[in-house]
């Protein structure tokens, strides 16, 4: 199977996980397409709550925020930690042609589909005037 990060494909002690971490909080993976009417941006954020997730569009930024809480009992010694848990941030540019009105979030089975519909082209007729 190819590695969609690219990069090694071995395993490592650490993984990719660290790459994710900035600060306070961790980063959700994302995948952004393009549809003939829309842009869309699918996240993965299993165990994350409803309640817990905030999407906004912010001028030009989308920006998907929330919290997963830890779940399990407390290891005695922990071997291996790549699911990560707190507060978590992903911010997106959303091109131009984004109808920013009409913006939709679904979240089902730990995925979280953005659906940004494109603006429809408007068309009109320009008088020529005389000079």
């Amino acid at each position: 199977m190819r590695n969609p990060r690219g990069g090694r494909s071995e395993p490592s002690l650490y993984g990719e996980f660290s790459e994710r971490l900035h600060g306070d909080h961790w980063q959700p993976d994302v995948d952004v397409f393009e549809t003939e009417d829309a842009f869309v941006v699918r996240a993965e954020l299993a165990g994350v709550r409803r309640g817990d997730l905030r999407v906004t569009v912010d001028g030009e930024v989308l920006r998907v925020r929330g919290i997963r809480a830890g779940g399990g009992a407390r290891a005695v010694r922990l071997h291996q930690m790549e699911i990560a848990t707190g507060p978590f941030e992903r911010s997106l540019r959303i091109p131009s042609e984004v109808d920013r009105e009409r913006v939709t979030a679904h979240l089902e089975d730990g995925l979280l589909t953005v659906t940004m519909e494109k603006r429809k082209p408007v068309r009109r007729s320009v008088p020529v005037e005389r000079e």
